[in-house]
């Protein structure tokens, strides 16, 4: 089953620390077998939303997106970003399609 990794920039606090990051991550997730489905800031927010950068990358699995973030890669990409943002990332397994129910 697929799985989505999920990351809200709550603040960044250094523009340069992010493209450092954004340069390392991108490579290490995609040879990770991420794919870029949505990044930028929101375009509309509701309830307790915010309008921020987001990004949302799919996995084959929760173990693809676990192995994703562990990898010295990413890691590494970590380590270039630091204290240049403050985010809130989660990996959310995704869900079987519903069949459609025929109905009169």
């Amino acid at each position: 089953m697929s799985a989505y990794w999920i990351c809200s920039y709550l603040e960044i606090v250094d523009e340069a620390k992010v493209a450092a990051y954004a340069e390392l991550a991108r490579p290490a997730i995609v040879d990770a077998g991420g794919t870029f489905l949505a990044r930028g800031q929101a375009h509309a927010a509701f309830e307790a939303g915010r309008e921020q950068r987001t990004v949302v990358i799919e996995f084959a699995s929760v173990d693809a997106a676990l192995a994703a973030h562990s990898s010295p890669a990413y890691q590494e990409a970590l380590v270039a970003l630091g204290d240049g943002a403050v985010r809130d990332l989660r990996i959310v397994a995704g869900v079987e399609p519903e069949t459609p129910v025929d109905r009169p």
